[in-house]
């Protein structure tokens, strides 16, 4: 069997050594240098990749993926698209063969966005860049997707694992235009919608990203639940930051029934709750989000809500209402989750000197 890896680069010399240690198990690495001004193509030549140069203009991560694609040997069995900033653990390329079988096209596998300040797992999700040759073109300016010629057959690869570990200091500056490009070319595609006005939430332009999210959710297309769920949390935050608190719970509720089997939107809720005070409500969404315990990674998780938060939402909402040993015990949950977390260390401290204070007292008044 043979696999290829083929990617796109552009000033990422930094990356080079890492990346290739970790495409090693390939047969082959491809990589399309898009007009690098520091010494990436010369380095990755150096490491045994594969490297051509030029020029893509406009500038469309569509064009530049299919062109790096059109790089690998015809003989490939298994394609692998990976970026520089991204690493593949050891063992992968065993586990995607004994996962691939006959007439499979996608390979599906676990992909680490972030990493939280501890080092552990933040935000994750299953990705799909491991394909068959032949059977599918990129499409897209940005946020490029496979668009297939075939029917698609799925393979999971349980021990394949993908992590990001970017440049915190690469420019972002054309993704928006981009993204509203990619609307404009194709407006019936909801997917796009969604990120595009997730992408005005995250620069605070608060109407655009309302008037957006709404018109996903109204497309025709727009039917896969985490995906509604996760534009109804945004419009939610989006409110928030208007000061439109009674909307934004709206929002979140029907997030919930959207995509019950998830945490996110019963996490917003609750931390909702703790700021208006209402204590009762907040203790029941925390318990309801502690209740799901599997992880789904079909779409993006965000690590708030499976790490201390709600265990942390859950010890105050106690507290307050006067259940001081169970908020103890649900501040030491919290603790264990980041030992590292000195907001969660000191409020653990408070409560249980003031659970010293409250025991003695009791005791002087029985006495």
């Amino acid at each position: 069997m043979k696999i290829y890896v083929y990617a796109i680069a552009k000033n990422e010399e930094k990356f080079a050594a890492r990346w290739m240690a970790s495409m090693a198990e390939a047969d082959g690495v491809y990589v399309l240098d898009t007009g690098s001004a520091d010494g990436t193509a010369a380095r990755l030549r150096t490491l045994g990749a594969h490297v051509t140069q030029e020029q893509v203009r406009p500038w469309r991560f569509d064009v530049a993926r299919n062109r790096s694609m059109d790089l690998v040997p015809a003989d490939a069995d298994i394609l692998v698209c990976t970026d520089l900033d991204e690493v593949l653990l050891p063992g992968w390329r065993a586990a995607l063969e004994a996962a691939w079988g006959p007439g499979c096209t996608t390979a599906r596998y676990e992909y680490v966005w972030s990493f939280n300040a501890d080092g552990s797992d933040g935000v994750k999700f299953l990705y799909e860049k491991v394909h068959a040759p032949g059977v599918c073109r990129w499409t897209h300016p940005v946020h490029e997707v496979l668009s297939y010629s075939v029917p698609q057959v799925y393979c999971h690869v349980p021990g394949m694992r993908l992590e990001h570990h970017p440049d915190p200091g690469k420019s972002r500056a054309d993704y928006l235009r981009l993204l509203e490009l990619s609307v404009a070319e194709s407006p019936e595609d909801d997917r796009n919608r969604h990120y595009l006005g997730r992408e005005y939430m995250f620069r605070g332009r608060w109407d655009d990203a309302i008037e957006t999210l709404k018109a996903h959710l109204a497309m025709p297309g727009a039917v896969w639940p985490p995906e509604r769920a996760a534009s109804m949390r945004f419009l939610a935050r989006c409110l928030r930051a208007k000061g439109e608190d009674e909307a934004a719970e709206l929002w979140l509720l029907r997030a919930v029934f959207e995509a019950s089997d998830r945490r996110e939107a019963l996490v917003d809720l609750a931390r909702l709750m703790a700021d208006q005070g209402r204590w009762r409500e907040c203790e029941r969404y925390c318990r309801r989000a502690l209740d799901i315990t599997e992880r789904d990674l079909s779409y993006t998780t965000e690590p708030e809500a499976w790490g201390a938060l709600p265990w942390e939402l859950l010890s105050e909402a106690c507290w307050r209402q006067g259940q001081r040993e169970w908020a103890l015990n649900c501040a030491r949950r919290a603790l264990a989750l980041e030992p590292e977390n000195g907001r969660i260390r000191r409020d653990l401290a408070r409560m249980e000197g003031k659970c010293g204070d409250f025991a003695q007292e009791s005791m002087g008044q029985t006495q």
